[in-house]
């Protein structure tokens, strides 16, 4: 695991930020990335210090895409909707990249109907993290909640 250094173990990569609570307008807490850029950031390092020097061999540039648009939705989803960003991992498994994104809200993620033919604004984060992930939990917690998304890269 990676915490806010670079470490290998059993040949799994993973970044960590604390679980602290965070306050309404202000900065998340050290080693949790303050925006959705700088959590793709993490996440496009984990994943080119994982596969680097395997030509080849690495996720195709499609399935990255779709690793990076599950980052940035649940992290814009923790900062907008929830109370603010108060941890984020991101982890190389056997079974993909294992995102965890913790906020400071109990409410859980909004799925909006939709009317055909209505075109309308946001909204369609949590469905489109749903539909790109393999597998998305939400465990709730005193203060919060962690959502856990599993995006294979095969």
């Amino acid at each position: 695991m990676v915490g806010q250094g670079a470490d290998r173990t059993g040949g799994e990569h993973a970044v960590k930020g604390p679980a602290v609570p965070a306050r309404p307008g202000r900065r998340p807490p050290p080693g949790v990335p303050r925006n959705a850029a700088a959590a793709r950031d993490v996440v496009t390092r984990l994943l080119e210090a994982q596969f680097c020097g395997l030509a080849g061999e690495g996720p195709a540039d499609v399935v990255v895409a779709d690793a990076l648009l599950v980052t940035s939705e649940l992290v814009t989803n923790a900062v907008r909707h929830g109370g603010g960003l108060t941890g984020f991992t991101a982890e190389v498994t056997d079974d993909g990249l294992l995102l965890t994104v913790a906020d400071a809200s109990t409410r859980a993620p909004v799925t909006e109907e939709r009317s055909p033919g209505v075109v309308s604004v946001g909204g369609y984060g949590w469905l489109l993290v749903r539909r790109l992930a393999k597998r998305v939990s939400v465990t709730y917690l005193p203060g919060g909640k962690h959502i856990v998304a599993l995006v294979a890269l095969a």
